[in-house]
Formats: structure tokens, C-alpha cells, sequence
């Protein structure tokens, strides 16, 4: 089977028909005609929707990912903007494991009060300074307690 109908391709792909008539009207899908009032897709157009689906979890825009395929609707993926989407990645990864680990680290302090803990006022005090949780501050130092 080489066509299947936007109900398969729903149901296949996981994605909502009406998310696929929208990533038509983008451009980032095509269909191949109409059966019906029933638009007909290339099951081709699977992996394509499993690349938009990865391009979305790893945080790209839809107008990021359009560019990413070229426009016989092979993948024309820029290695470089790879490359910088997972250093942006590593990047908030490093901050949410200290703010992890400052969270851990308070709910188990030995402390009175957190306020007398030095590890917890170093998480508050990289907080107020905007490294942890401020994407205008990507550069800003870690609050690793």
C-alpha cells in the first residue's frame, strides 16, 4: 500500500488529523490527492511526520524544521544547527541538574531552616541572578551546590 488516507496516517503516525491538515497548510506535508473528501498521503509521509515529531522534541520550531527538508521532501538536515541545538540542550541540562540537586540537597539538609543552609542560599543566590531558569542568561554559571 504507497497511499493511505489521512485517518491512516492519524492513526499510524499518532498525530491528529487535524495537526496534519495544519503541517499541510505549512508546507511540511503534502498530500498526493483526495479520495473522496479523504486527502491521500505517500506513505512516505510517516517518516517525514517522525522527523517533525523528533525536530519538536529536541525543541525546534516548525519554521526551523520546514528548511529541513528539501523540497523533492528528502531530509536536508544543516549539521551545524544540529550541533548548536545540542549544546543549547546540554546547556539547560547542566542547570536543571543543579537545580536538582540543590533541591535534593535542601529537602534532605540537616539545617534548621534552608535560610542557614550555604548550599540552599547559593541556589538562591544563582536564582536571583538569573542562572538558573533565565534563557537570556544561557552563559551564566551553574548553581552546582
Amino acid at each position: 500500500m504507497s497511499e493511505l488516507d489521512i485517518a491512516e496516517v492519524s492513526r499510524r503516525s499518532g498525530v491528529p488529523a487535524s495537526t496534519l491538515r495544519f503541517y499541510e497548510e505549512k508546507r511540511l506535508i503534502a498530500s498526493i490527492g483526495r479520495r473522496g473528501l479523504r486527502r491521500q498521503f505517500d506513505v512516505g509521509v510517516l517518516e517525514r511526520l517522525a522527523l517533525i515529531a523528533l525536530g519538536r522534541a529536541a525543541g525546534f520550531t516548525l519554521e526551523q524544521i520546514a528548511p529541513m527538508f528539501a523540497p523533492d521532501g528528502r531530509p536536508r538536515i544543516d549539521r551545524r544547527m544540529l550541533a548548536a541545538k545540542a549544546e543549547e540542550l546540554q546547556r539547560k541540562i547542566r542547570k536543571l541538574s543543579a537545580v536538582r540537586d540543590g533541591l535534593l540537597h535542601a529537602a534532605a539538609c540537616p539545617a534548621r531552616s534552608h535560610m542557614e543552609c550555604p548550599t540552599f542560599r547559593r541556589l538562591l543566590r544563582a536564582a536571583s541572578s538569573g542562572a538558573v531558569g533565565d534563557k537570556r542568561k544561557q552563559g551564566a554559571p551553574s548553581a552546582r551546590a
